[in-house]
């Protein structure tokens, strides 16, 4: 008997998502998928993340909506400090001319993504319908970029979806080695000190696991980032006081 196709819910501007629970299961040709169609508003974005649904899609495509079972995190209390990346983060925060900064360059950061490919695939996935979407979200509050700065010069980041205490993690860049690294480890430095259990890291992939990420049930991901996004905003502020949670851990 052939295999049969899964229904994909179609979704006009403005109608609610489906259940999760009706996303393509593991053994579909697309595990994961949720919806297609809708918009790419700030409201249905914060609506999308809030209930642990993210778009991903490539040029020619609509709209592709994922909450894929099991979903990959990074708890921040399990983040990997390789010896080789410790000496690059001791040698980075001792050196003047080295910064991490807070969202002062979001669209610079989201372009050098824009232009990294995904899980190996060719192209890219942050077409421009999806830079405009998350810089309006960037100006409503809810999305930041993490940078990397040497000499003056933007090097590496990464940038993130926040709902309260709940944080997305969404891409990353790096023009220099371990660029992006260093970023990712002064996020993790921040969520330390602000009480932030976990980086929601969506998709398996070796270097995330190599960096301390791993799956967790779809079920349980729900249950903490409903009980996360209900904690005050964080303040996306970033002092070299939180390198102490990563070098003296």
């Amino acid at each position: 008997m052939p295999k049969q196709t899964p229904i994909l819910t179609w979704l006009e501007p403005g109608d609610p998502f489906p259940d999760v629970s009706s996303a393509w299961r593991a053994g579909s040709d697309a595990p994961g998928l949720l919806a297609a169609g809708g918009d790419l508003s700030v409201n249905t974005l914060q609506n999308a993340y809030s209930n642990g649904i993210f778009p991903w899609f490539s040029e020619g495509q609509p709209n592709l909506w994922w909450s894929p079972d099991p979903r990959m995190v990074l708890e921040v209390a399990n983040f990997r400090l390789h010896r080789s990346l410790r000496k690059t983060l001791t040698r980075f925060t001792s050196a003047a001319h080295c910064e991490i900064r807070f969202d002062t360059a979001f669209t610079n950061v989201i372009s050098n993504c824009a232009e990294v490919s995904r899980n190996g695939q060719p192209g890219t996935w942050i077409l421009p319908p999806m830079v405009e979407a998350y810089t309006r979200l960037h100006v409503a509050g809810l999305a930041h970029s993490v940078e990397t700065w040497i000499d003056g010069k933007l090097v590496g980041g990464l940038y993130c979806v926040a709902l309260g205490k709940a944080v997305f993690g969404e891409s990353m860049f790096t023009r220099m080695p371990d660029g992006s690294k260093i970023a990712l480890a002064a996020l993790v430095g921040f969520c330390r000190h602000q009480g932030v259990e976990l980086i929601d890291c969506q998709q398996n992939t070796a270097h995330l696991a190599s960096l301390g990420a791993s799956e967790v049930p779809r079920s349980q991901f729900l249950s903490r980032i409903h009980e996360a996004q209900s904690a005050p905003k964080l303040d996306w502020r970033f002092t070299p006081l939180y390198w102490n949670h990563i070098l003296s851990a």
